[in-house]
């Protein structure tokens, strides 16, 4: 596959957690943030397949940061991912241009079914 995608969790075990799931999936993780800030920077530079972008986090929410990577390149493909009950920030991620919405805690098989769905139909 060698898809790159940029991991993006204010909590370092987060990212290791789905950094091991996507590894194990044949992926390969370019880069890690740990703020929005970080990861629009890091997007710009990497430019990635795919970013995963957890909506609550310091310096520069996920959403802040989807529409900054989204205003930069209309193509961007990112995977939101959140705690459960937050409903709203769903759908405001969506409406800001994210593909698609993981839940924590991760399930290997959604994320997997969600990174393949998003990296096979959008490269059509």
């Amino acid at each position: 596959m060698g898809n790159r995608i940029i991991i993006v969790d204010d909590a370092a075990f987060m990212r290791a957690i789905l950094k091991d799931v996507l590894i194990s999936l044949g992926y390969e993780v370019a880069g890690e943030a740990s703020n929005g800030q970080e990861a629009v920077q890091l997007y710009k530079r990497i430019k990635p397949d795919l970013v995963t972008m957890d909506i609550t986090m310091p310096e520069m929410d996920g959403i802040t940061a989807l529409k900054e990577i989204i205003s930069y390149n209309p193509e961007a493909r990112v995977i939101m991912c959140s705690a459960m009950g937050q409903q709203k920030m769903v759908v405001d991620s969506i409406q800001a241009g994210a593909k698609d919405f993981v839940v924590k805690p991760y399930n290997k098989e959604r994320i997997a079914e969600a990174v393949e769905r998003i990296l096979i139909s959008e490269s059509r």
